[in-house]
């Protein structure tokens, strides 16, 4: 099965139909996905100017989402390299037991749902790098009360998530799950809250 970087020589390389090309991009998503495969295609898509269902789309377009896609993996990756070294020291001295941080890092490993968009056509229309950067600093501090994407604060609890974890705190802002660990344990209850009222609102 071909990695992400033998996938993106196949998007870059002009002697490929566009078809080939566009199925690489595609099955970059595959390997690194940050929003989900759909919902980062669609991001991709409506950043470079890139019909969904072009078959044959410009190239250029397609190398300028390849890289944007390619940056943000690269600060992933980055952060990846950091959380590793950083589990090691802690084993090292004896701390064994994982924080809930962990728990929520080993389901995105790779990159696939960092920060998971339960629709499709509802993400964040930042560049991916700088998202992930938004949510790296976030897992890095104390937890707050807000979306560590947008700082949007409307975050509401959902029991019906299309993936896993299928369940969660949803910021209703830009659309992504907000890993549980970067919030307060009083921005969990007020999200939960709001998710009483929806269903509440729709019974």
């Amino acid at each position: 099965m071909a990695g992400f970087r033998s996938l993106a020589r196949q998007v870059r390389d002009a002697r490929c139909d566009l078809a080939l090309r566009r199925y690489s991009l595609r099955k970059c998503l595959e390997r690194f996905a940050p929003y989900g495969h759909r919902a980062t295609w669609d991001h991709l898509c409506a950043r470079h100017s890139i019909e969904p269902e072009d078959r044959a789309p410009d190239p250029a377009r397609l190398v300028a989402a390849l890289e944007e896609l390619e940056q943000a993996r690269a600060v992933w990756l980055a952060y990846e390299e950091g959380f590793a070294d950083r589990r090691k020291r802690e084993k090292h001295d004896g701390l064994r037991r994982p924080a809930s941080i962990d728990d929520w890092h080993r389901r995105t490993w790779g990159g696939n749902g960092v920060a998971r968009c339960d629709r499709p056509t509802a993400h964040p229309s930042a560049p991916l790098d700088e998202v992930l950067r938004r949510l790296i600093a976030a897992l890095e501090t104390e937890p707050g009360v807000a979306c560590p994407v947008c700082g949007g604060t409307h975050i509401v609890w959902r029991q019906d998530l299309a993936n896993e974890p299928w369940f969660g705190p949803v910021c209703t802002g830009c659309g992504i799950v907000v890993p549980q660990p970067v919030l307060t344990s009083e921005a969990m209850a007020a999200a939960k809250r709001a998710g009483r009222k929806e269903l509440a609102s729709v019974a």
